[in-house]
């Protein structure tokens, strides 16, 4: 099996010469975090030398120092520095899923011209902590899927239609989970489809760090001066979000920034982790990791849909034993709101939805 990685490449460019400055931004989130150029050198496998010339060099072209290197005083990012480390975190947040979906779609072409090789599973599903887990999982044991990120009503109708093997989508708990549902409803066959429960995870508000705007309720979001930064058109977060909204008549014309769209949680904290915005709705997880406070509001359980037959085939059980595994789940426990506990168990949409009618019968 070939495994494919795709990062972004900054390129800066200067009275007409382009420099790439390999590792630059590496060497800062290194100094960042250990505040220390040589312990930073270490990090990377480089010389003192080697880092302290990059950071002045790429400060000489930048007009501005990179580190404030106060006599008296461990190494510090400077504003110039904090600032680039930012929009790095912000373009990874952004892109990194668009990037890891094109490089499955290429390991999956190149196992399929391999002589004898089994078929590709292919999998769609909505973009999550979970499932970006579950992918790496199967990378590192040689199982190669072809995983494409799309929404989750994307997902479902791509599998109704055989443009997939395993849609994943989410669906919250409690009193919205019929209004949900009901978006789903024409792909779903009671008759044909089950579940494999993936994960529980949290939803909330993510504000940033300390909530300086004292955000601490959905109805604050209408705040004169909050700025907030949703999820795309399509996205059932936010359908999930207009349908609480709705439910406490909070008008979301008077949401400063309601009409924005970001693709990924990520995307939405690494924009209020930037200073883009103060507030936003998603996973808990994305919080946690961009240093943001989270306010829980709710919780969604994540399943990965798919035909009856299909669970007997052999790459959908490995799938399945994977997400059982006790190292699958000892990681997924570390992320933060995500509860991994039925993860590989299989559900027929009956008993998972008991009183819904929003399935074909």
């Amino acid at each position: 099996m070939v495994t494919i990685s795709i990062k972004p490449q900054w390129q800066f460019t200067h009275s007409d010469v382009t420099r790439t400055f390999p590792q630059l931004l590496d060497l800062l989130a290194a100094i960042r975090a250990e505040r220390s150029i040589n312990a930073a050198a270490a990090v990377l496998g480089v010389s003192y030398r080697h880092a302290w010339g990059l950071v002045r060099k790429a400060g000489r072209e930048f007009g501005a120092p990179l580190l404030d290197m106060t006599q008296g005083r461990r190494a510090r990012l400077s504003a110039l520095g904090e600032k680039l480390l930012a929009a790095d975190r912000r373009i990874e947040a952004r892109i990194a899923p668009l990037l890891d979906s094109l490089a499955s779609e290429l390991e999956a072409e190149i196992e399929r011209l391999r002589a004898g090789a089994a078929p590709v599973l292919r999998i769609h599903a909505s973009h999550g902590y979970a499932i970006e887990l579950l992918r790496r999982f199967l990378a590192r044991r040689s199982h190669t899927v072809e995983l494409k990120y799309r929404g989750s009503m994307e997902a479902t109708a791509s599998l109704a239609a055989g443009g997939c093997d395993l849609a994943g989508f989410h669906v919250p708990l409690g009193e919205l989970q019929e209004a949900s549902l009901a978006f789903y409803a024409p792909w779903l066959d009671r008759r044909r489809h089950v579940l494999i429960n993936l994960a529980t995870r949290r939803l909330g508000v993510m504000v940033a760090a300390r909530n300086p705007k004292a955000i601490l309720s959905l109805a604050d979001l209408a705040q004169p001066g909050v700025r907030f930064v949703n999820r795309q058109f399509g996205s059932v977060t936010r359908v999930v979000l207009d349908l609480l909204l709705e439910r406490e008549g909070i008008e979301r014309a008077r949401i400063a920034g309601y009409d924005t769209g970001e693709l990924t949680h990520s995307g939405v904290a690494s924009c209020i982790a930037s200073g883009l915005a103060d507030a936003g709705f998603g996973v808990e997880q994305g919080a946690r990791s961009f240093g943001l406070e989270f306010i829980p509001v709710m919780s969604e359980r994540y399943f990965l849909l798919c035909e009856e037959e299909s669970l007997a085939a052999p790459a959908v059980t490995r799938i399945r034993e994977v997400l059982a595994s006790k190292q699958y789940r000892a990681e997924a426990g570390k992320l933060a709101g995500i509860d991994v506990t039925g993860a590989g168990s299989t559900l027929a949409l009956a008993e998972a939805f008991p009183t819904t009618v929003a399935c074909t019968p």
